[in-house]
This record gives structure tokens, C-alpha cells and sequence, in this order.
């Protein structure tokens, strides 16, 4: 019987080789540069992709606060919450998010991108999001790439 020449490769956290990356989401589209950043913090863009192991990068988001929504969504679309206690329901417009933090709206969004597991909730802390275009993480020597 003549064996294959290659075999398949699955990844491990001892062997996975975690980059970091800058996005810059200035001018960008929500929904479309946030599932590009959970492609990237899945691991999706790697040879040695691996479902069930966190091969994905870590991922610096800058100038948050300029991203774009197309259409009437700044003011139409609604994001629900629930305190917990009777009649607790909270809306809020994207508008309203971005003017008290301009991270939430992307972090909400690839948020609900990710997996809803154990390792999904693992993959959304290598995210960093910011607001503006500085961040502290100068040491990582984090490589910019255009979305």
C-alpha cells in the first residue's frame, strides 16, 4: 500500500505562532472589516488552522471611533440589553454607544462573530480596540496590515 508523502498537521498551543496585527478601521465598514478581524482572531488566515486550539493573532484596533455604518444604522438600528430586574429592557442606537465609548460598537460587533464557547469568549481577549491612533502596545512590533 503506498502511504501519503504528506501528512496533516494540527495545531497545539505549544506549536501555534501567534502574530500581532494593526487594523486601522478609519472610514471602513462595520460589519465588513469586523468579520475580516474575527477571520484573523479565529486563525482562518493560517496554513496550520486548527477548530478546536486559539491559533488566531492578536489583533490592536485603532481610530475605532471613525468607523462607518452604512445607510440609516447610526440612528435605525438598536442594541438591546436587560438589567435583570423587571422592566429592565435598554436600547440603545450605535450613535448613543459611540458617544459614550467609540470602542463598544466594534467590539460588540466582532464579538457576535466569534464562537459563543469556552474558546470563542478566549479569542475575543486577543483583541485590543482604541480609540484614536495610539496605543501602548509599541513593544509587540505589530505588523499593519490594510483590510
Amino acid at each position: 500500500m503506498d502511504t501519503l508523502s504528506y501528512k496533516t498537521v494540527s495545531a497545539n498551543n505549544a506549536t501555534v505562532n501567534k502574530e500581532w496585527i494593526i487594523v486601522d478601521v478609519k472610514d471602513q465598514v462595520l460589519g465588513r472589516v469586523c468579520s475580516q478581524i474575527a477571520s484573523i482572531l479565529k486563525g482562518k488566515n493560517k496554513t496550520n488552522y486548527t477548530p478546536h486550539v486559539d491559533c488566531g493573532d492578536n489583533v490592536i484596533v485603532i481610530n475605532a471611533e471613525k468607523v462607518k455604518l452604512t445607510g440609516k444604522k447610526m440612528t435605525d438600528k438598536q442594541y438591546i440589553r436587560h438589567t435583570g430586574h423587571p422592566g429592565g429592557q435598554r436600547f440603545a442606537t450605535p450613535r448613543e454607544l459611540m458617544e459614550k465609548d467609540g470602542r463598544r460598537v466594534v467590539e460588540m460587533a466582532v464579538r457576535g462573530m466569534l464562537p459563543k464557547t469556552r474558546l470563542g469568549r478566549k479569542q475575543f481577549t486577543n483583541l485590543f480596540v482604541y480609540v484614536g491612533s495610539e496605543h501602548p502596545h509599541t513593544a509587540q512590533q505589530a505588523k499593519s496590515i490594510e483590510l
